[in-house]
């Protein structure tokens, strides 16, 4: 086969398959798990392991150690437990209902396609999804006022390219060209009667560089280093009202633009691979994702008018370890724990966005059906724990609510194949 027919099978391929990049997460926007054998090191090795055509955007570097054209598309299942409990504090005027469970099943998938151009240079492409969130509560619990049900996604395409500049240090660059969709829809007081409601809806492209080096310390060890760059998603849309009570039909005849945009925050991952004999390797990672510029928007109606607020948010640390046991020709399995800290202290969490830590469990098996072909499935446990919330205050037209997610957690599991072409 050709390089212009490796290329053009690439290109179709993703271009096809590319609407499966649909994947969300109510508690933790940025995800790891982006359908890929990963799921079974809880992302341990994500940016030295360069074993497959999903390095094009863990590291994009990582192309220089493959062989050959390879192709791989993943599927994933998505479920956890995202439940609130209100407590006493909350305003007694909101009611009782503390909701239903936010999140739950929700699919997901990717694609990646690596060519080698000749033996130095590489090229690849993806679609994936590392970012989202996807939550609803049902229309008449206590936090109606500042959500009912939202979808916040960004979808990405990764054109990307390596260079191996010498025996031991390989380059890799590429575009992040990310659409981005966002849909939320809350209750408005009305004061008396029942509830308005009031919808954003938008949808816009965001671009940004993936970029990384991999170094080949021996044969047994390797080091990888990738950034990930902001990706600006200029969200803006004129509320529409619906349901709205007299006087605040006249307030909000003629409704403002309002501004939703925000900035994706950018990453850097440290990684190293150390193989350390035939049947056993070892891997881990650490990392950094600057949520300081992530600039979430709020909106809402508040003082008889619909309005905005910038949510506060800290950058996070992520650390993860995880091995590798060859059984034989056929069987590889993996497993591995990895930790990332929370974005927002507990005083600035709100039921809107409600991040935490989390501690990742994985686990998963790869089996060659031959030499051109290998299928996998992993799973990633993640657990959040308890989550504390109050947000709001009596005064404010949409109330205070108060209480905490109870033992909240996430399991995604994934399919793999494997085909090198």
């Amino acid at each position: 086969m050709n390089q212009t027919t490796k290329l053009r099978i690439a290109g179709l391929a993703v271009a096809c398959c590319a609407p499966l990049t649909h994947t969300a997460q109510a508690g933790g926007i940025a995800l790891y798990e982006i359908a890929t054998p990963d799921l079974g090191l809880a992302s341990a090795g994500y940016a030295s392991r360069a074993e497959d055509a999903s390095t094009v955007f863990k590291n994009p570097a990582g192309m220089s150690q493959l062989q050959g054209a390879q192709f791989q598309g993943g599927l994933q299942a998505l479920y956890g437990s995202v439940s609130f409990t209100a407590d006493g504090n909350t305003s007694r005027r909101l009611g009782t209902d503390s909701g239903k469970n936010a999140l739950g099943w929700l699919p997901a998938g990717s694609l990646f396609v690596t060519v080698p151009l000749n033996e130095k240079a590489a090229v690849g492409l993806g679609a994936l999804s590392y970012f989202g969130l996807a939550e609803d509560y049902g229309d008449n619990w206590v936090g109606r006022y500042y959500v009912q049900k939202s979808a916040l996604l960004g979808m990405s395409l990764t054109p990307t390219v390596s260079y191996q500049a010498t025996d031991w240090l390989s380059v890799g660059a590429g575009l992040n060209a990310m659409y981005g969709y966002l849909n939320t829809k809350m209750a408005v007081n009305n004061g008396i009667g029942p509830d308005g409601q009031m919808s954003l809806k938008d949808s816009t492209w965001g671009f940004g560089a993936n970029t990384g080096i991999l170094v080949k310390l021996s044969e047994k060890t390797r080091l990888g280093l990738t950034y990930l760059s902001p990706v600006d998603l200029d969200f803006r849309d004129t509320p529409t009202f619906t349901g709205l009570g007299p006087g605040l039909s006249a307030v909000l005849a003629s409704p403002r633009q309002l501004n939703l945009g925000m900035t994706l925050p950018q990453s850097a991952m440290l990684g190293v691979y150390h193989s350390l004999n035939e049947k056993w390797a070892v891997m881990g990672d650490f990392g950094w994702q600057n949520w300081k510029q992530f600039g979430y928007v709020q909106a809402g109606v508040e003082n008889g008018g619909a309005t905005t607020l910038n949510l506060k948010y800290q950058d996070t640390w992520h650390g993860a370890l995880g091995a590798q046991y060859r059984a034989s020709e056929e069987w590889l399995f993996s497993g591995g724990v990895g930790f990332d800290s929370s974005a927002v202290d507990s005083e600035n969490r709100t039921v809107t966005l409600p991040m935490g830590q989390m501690w990742r469990f994985g686990v998963g098996a790869q089996y060659r059906l031959s030499e051109s072909v290998n299928v996998g499935a992993a799973t990633t446990f993640g657990w959040g724990g308890d989550m504390s919330v109050d947000q709001g205050s009596d005064a404010s037209l949409r109330g205070r609510v108060s209480g905490k997610y109870n033992e909240t957690w996430y399991s995604f599991t994934s399919l793999n194949l494997t085909w090198k072409f």
